[in-house]
């Protein structure tokens, strides 16, 4: 392993100066020669298609890598991957690269449209919306965070008609997906160490993460594990890392069965529409393009939909399953009328707040801009490249006044390692959509100074979004209205939460090391008093941003539920063979970064749809 990890980090090297020496072309023939060499192959993409399979995943993302892993365990099932991205590359690969990979091609490039009470400050006033188009969706594109969240937000998941869905019923899934490799976190009564998706801690931490640590108890929080018995609380963060790399649900799931001769993956595939028979209402197959061919394959037993919170909602209106009026109002016949599309739920965070510190102890773009720091990286799996998006903790607490239980988290606070000032190459800014004047502006007076970052994220979002279709044209995107903060309450929640950010940044554990907040005004926000709440609600509505949690859209209920999508076996209401699974069939969204539920619930259908079939072969 470590001489393929020299011979990749040789490789990388050459690729770094070779478009100055050679050209694009062998920069590309010596950037797919390194992927090979580190990842030791790729996924075999199949081009030739048996006319039938058992079963057919759409997407091939947390929940989609896990739904066809998890079937093709059965020798005697036949599964087909449909994904419309490729594999994973070696930079995607890296923790602290996670804003850099969104602005690659693995990123479907989604924008929401704009709103006159969030995002305003934002490029084109609207939000940026990353979402995966690669093996491993967005798994690869995100923060790495792994957080499960809340057993009240499963039990009323359950209370609302979902049997099968409460937190007991669901910690056995949690368990058998993790492999947590942090001792302290070893506790077999929660947590799971034989699964699939490794979940450890960066190696590296520097003394910001200390002094986090130390102020939880001042604040009255425990150290603890937020995946264990109690979620409030601080702690270093966990993260979907093996041996200091980025472990997507593809590295989790489908490698370990890439040689399988029942799973076929065919990457680069756009599926157009779920194939329905109009009179029995049954999901026969899917139609796709591949290399500007078109294909309709079909499905013996069942089609799974793992599009995402915005593609499998898009995809089953374009099958006909939807809001009826919406449809005809198209021309697409409808075939059952349901809430598709309707639900959407997110949640919002203030990026910025920077605290300046007067020792140079923060990790900042130009310190990791080295070979050293690659080199010590690639060969050995260490140093400040595997910090998970250069996040280092979090913590889960309370706010004054809060309408949540005692034992409820209303705001996360995630410790960043730097601050937006030292965003030498605008990745962070780009993934944002802040504006160069914005950032011009706000951090110009404080460019290369060492800081640290406390971002406050909502937990418990009121306000409520809806997809809709622009057009039959499958290649449109369709429309995304968030609504982020439409309820008031939600905005009282986040100005809580960045007040006790600026509590613990200024707080006796971080003043030892001169911290204070950068007092610079948010461009928009100049005209009221700075940190007064008036003050901290502008600047929620000019950069407030989705922290990429987005779920909801097919709804979950029984099939008293007039908005629900899915039942609680997934299975669409009145359509047969046809399940949804994936973060869209949340109900209300959890407290926690929605990676781990999606591969939870890939898990759990995987299992549902073994037990309904496994008898049938």
């Amino acid at each position: 392993m470590r001489d393929t990890r020299l011979i990749a980090f040789i490789l990388l090297s050459i690729n770094y100066f070779v478009p100055q020496i050679c050209g694009q072309e062998l920069l590309r023939t010596l950037f797919a020669m390194t992927n090979d060499i580190y990842f030791n192959q790729s996924f075999r993409d199949t081009v030739d298609f048996l006319p039938e399979y058992d079963f057919i995943v759409v997407g091939g993302g947390s929940a989609g890598a896990a739904v066809a892993g998890r079937l093709a365990e059965v020798e005697e099932f036949s599964v087909l991957l449909l994904e419309a991205g490729q594999d994973e590359t070696i930079l995607t690969d890296v923790p602290l690269s996670a804003s850099l990979n969104q602005l690659t091609a693995a990123n479907w490039g989604y924008k929401p449209e704009p709103s006159p009470i969030a995002c305003v400050g934002l490029k084109g006033g609207t939000c940026n919306w990353p979402k995966g188009r690669v093996l491993g969706g967005t798994s690869v594109l995100n923060y790495l965070v792994f957080n499960r969240g809340h057993r009240r937000d499963f039990d009323g998941w359950a209370e609302a008609g979902n049997v099968g869905w409460s937190y007991s019923d669901l910690l056995p899934y949690f368990k058998k997906l993790e492999n947590v490799q942090v001792p302290q976190f070893q506790d077999p009564a929660y947590r799971g160490m034989d699964g699939p998706v490794t979940i450890d801690q960066s190696p590296f931490e520097t003394k910001m993460l200390r002094a986090f640590l130390e102020a939880g108890p001042k604040f009255g929080y425990k150290i603890n594990d937020p995946n264990g018995r109690e979620m409030l609380g601080f702690s270093k963060i966990q993260a979907t890392l093996r041996n200091g790399r980025r472990c997507s649900s593809a590295k989790a799931y489908l490698r370990p069965m890439a040689n399988r001769p029942n799973l076929h993956i065919a990457k680069r595939s756009w599926v157009t529409k779920i194939l329905i028979d109009p009179i029995t209402k049954t999901a026969t197959g899917v139609e796709f393009l591949k290399n500007k061919r078109k294909y309709a394959i079909r499905a013996s037993k069942e089609v799974i939909l793992s599009a995402g919170v915005i593609g499998s909602p898009q995809l089953l209106m374009l099958s006909g399953v939807g809001p009826a009026d919406h449809l005809k109002s198209l021309g697409i016949p409808v075939l059952q009328d349901l809430k598709v599309g309707y639900n959407l739920q997110d949640h919002m965070s203030l990026p910025g707040l920077v605290f300046l510190i007067n020792k140079p102890l923060s990790v900042r773009e130009r310190d990791v801009n080295n070979p050293l720091t690659v080199m010590d990286y690639f060969l050995f799996s260490r140093g400040p490249l595997t910090i998970p998006g250069g996040s280092e903790g979090y913590a889960f607490v309370k706010v004054p006044n809060s309408t949540l239980p005692d034992d409820y988290p209303d705001i996360e606070i995630v410790l960043g390692t730097g601050g937006l000032n030292n965003d030498d190459s605008r990745a962070i800014g780009h993934l944002l959509g802040i504006p160069e004047q914005f950032y011009r502006k706000t951090y110009g007076p404080i460019l290369g100074k060492h800081s640290f970052s406390l971002v406050p994220v909502s937990m418990k979002s009121r306000s409520r979004g809806r997809i809709t279709l622009r057009s039959k044209n499958p290649f449109h995107w369709p429309k995304m209205v968030h609504n982020y903060n439409q309820d008031p309450e939600d905005v009282r929640t986040l100005v809580e939460g960045i007040k006790l950010c600026v509590k613990i940044g200024e707080s006796e554990s971080f003043r030892k090391y001169g911290a204070r907040l950068n007092r610079i005004p948010y461009l928009g926000c100049e005209n009221e008093v700075f940190g007064s709440d008036k003050y901290w609600e502008c600047c929620i509505r000019q950069i407030g941003s989705s922290l990429q949690h987005q779920v909801g859209t097919c709804k979950m209920g029984p099939s008293g539920d007039p908005s629900a999508v899915v039942n609680p076996n997934l299975q669409v209401h009145g359509i047969r063979n046809l399940r949804v699974a994936d973060a869209s069939i949340i109900p209300v969204i959890p407290a926690a970064h929605t990676n781990a539920v999606a591969m939870l619930i890939g898990e759990k259908v995987a299992d549902m749809i073994k037990n309904l079939w496994r008898n049938s072969v």
